[in-house]
């Protein structure tokens, strides 16, 4: 399921946390996140409630600036809507901020920089099988985005690998891409309705995240 938006502004380009409060363990479905803020199109983020580290910043405020000690890579997006994927080990939370970060996501890894794959056929998210379902988002140009989940774990989708997901935003001519939560997160909610197919567990239902990325006003 691929979106390809073009706004006029970059502030249309939002994040949303759960219930409207930040926090370990607090959670609801994409769907009702996107709801409560009045999206139009929404993607489930990077579950930063999962864990306890990897920097947080939405909406230019600075929640967690606790560094994940791996060389974890975060997505960048800044207060013009142009993209850059940063390794946590070469900056601190604080220095984003002074840059305009309006928003970080700690999960990764990058996929595409300089338009180029920076991934390998070898690359995986930790605990994650080689095909899942996925959710990356790239940007194309200045305020032209490419949103991006694929299904996975069914009889109809085996999912993608890292690789194939950066391949694919490359196709789409992405400057940046970067993955974030996969597997039972991913979802993409449009106009009112889920229009993939989350799987949690054995079931097509949608899994509680800690977050959204999403288009509205």
């Amino acid at each position: 399921y691929i979106a390809d938006v073009q706004v006029n502004d970059s502030s249309y380009l939002k994040t949303a946390l759960a219930k409207n409060s930040y926090g370990k363990n607090i959670k609801e479905r994409t769907s009702d996140i996107a709801t409560s803020n009045n999206a139009i199109l929404a993607i489930n983020g990077d579950y930063y409630g999962f864990r306890n580290s990897g920097y947080v910043i939405r909406n230019s405020t600075l929640y967690r600036d606790t560094k994940s000690g791996d060389n974890n890579q975060d997505l960048v997006i800044y207060s013009d809507g142009s993209f850059e994927i940063v390794d946590e080990s070469d900056i601190d939370a604080n220095e984003l901020m002074n840059k305009s970060a309006t928003q970080v996501l700690s999960f990764g890894p990058g996929l595409i920089e300089d338009r180029q794959i920076t991934v390998d056929e070898n690359t995986e998210v930790s605990m994650s099988k080689s095909s899942n379902p996925r959710t990356a988002i790239g940007c194309i140009d200045k305020n032209h985005y490419v949103l991006v989940v694929s299904d996975g774990r069914t009889s109809e989708s085996e999912g993608l690998s890292l690789y194939q997901l950066a391949t694919l935003m490359k196709d789409y001519g992405c400057e940046i891409a970067y993955n974030l939560d996969g597997g039972g997160s991913s979802t993409m909610w449009f106009n009112g309705q889920v229009i993939n197919k989350p799987t949690s567990g054995r079931s097509i239902e949608e899994r509680e995240v800690s977050d959204i990325v999403y288009i509205g006003y």
